[in-house]
């Protein structure tokens, strides 16, 4: 994706930034910047008190005593979690954060609400909040060593293309909090799942739908850039460059037949 691009959509801290990664050997300067990732993408960016840390959890990694995967759950399962998204916040919103900070996507459709709503009725919070991280889901993509983080932004194996519209639903900017938006009282994606449909991608900086999301020119061809590893049998991977001319019509299938062969769309764009 362009720095152009990525600026208009609000995620260019998110371009070209590799996850954090706390692995063996790591100094003291790594541990706390893991600590800070994990801090930030589990309470959704919300500024925390010096006070209101999890100091007996950040020993226990310091000392090698935890994965940074059983660091997040402690965060997602502790009372301060609770606090800022549980208590006060309607339970599919609940929901849709979950989501949000601990696989780092928004809900594909309402059968993942309606599991986790039944999960929380029949099993408790804790269960609600084990189901994310002990997923294969999380396993695949964040291991025990990486903070999660936003992967919703950009196709992958396995993930639906409407993810990418439905993420932009439930992000509102990188300096924003998702405390701090104003709609906790109810959930932000109750309509697009009701109706199984997806959303114009709306910037954060004006609200403004981009042009070749849902509900653009039918009759507009666009560009679509991808990267493609070649694994023949090399050791050394190798990506190229291909793009696409698609009309507005072939524009979800052709993306959802490129995340099949394991391509990476870097951006869409009208030509």
């Amino acid at each position: 994706m362009t720095s152009v691009a990525a600026r208009q959509l609000g995620i260019e801290p998110f371009v070209g930034t590799a996850p954090v990664e706390l692995r063996t050997n790591w100094t003291e300067g790594d541990v706390q910047a893991a600590i800070r990732a994990a801090y930030r993408q589990v309470f959704g960016n919300d500024h925390l008190m010096q006070s209101e840390r999890l100091t007996s959890a950040e020993s226990l990694l310091r000392r090698g005593d935890i994965t940074i995967r059983e660091f997040v759950r402690t965060l997602a399962q502790s009372e301060l979690y609770r606090q800022k998204f549980f208590y006060s916040t309607p339970q599919v919103r609940f929901i849709e954060l979950n989501y949000k900070h601990l696989l780092g996507r928004a809900p594909y459709d309402e059968s993942e609400i309606a599991f986790h709503v039944d999960l929380y009725t029949q099993q408790g919070y804790e269960a609600e909040i084990n189901s994310y991280i002990d997923s294969l889901e999380y396993e695949t993509n964040f291991g025990e060593a990486i903070v999660p983080y936003y992967r919703g932004f950009a196709t992958q194996r396995g993930q639906k293309t409407v993810g990418f519209s439905r993420m932009f639903q439930i992000y509102r900017g990188y300096a924003n909090s998702d405390r701090a938006q104003g709609k906790n009282k109810s959930a932000w994606l109750t309509q697009e799942l009701a109706r199984n449909a997806a959303s114009p991608i709306q910037t954060p900086s004006n609200g403004r739908g981009l042009v070749g999301t849902v509900g653009g020119d039918r009759g507009q061809l666009y560009r679509v850039r991808v990267t493609q590893a070649n694994q023949g049998n090399s050791p050394q991977i190798r990506r190229s460059v291909r793009e696409y001319l698609v009309a507005y019509d072939q524009l979800t299938p052709t993306l959802q037949r490129l995340n099949q062969r394991g391509s990476r769309v870097v951006n869409v764009s009208p030509a």
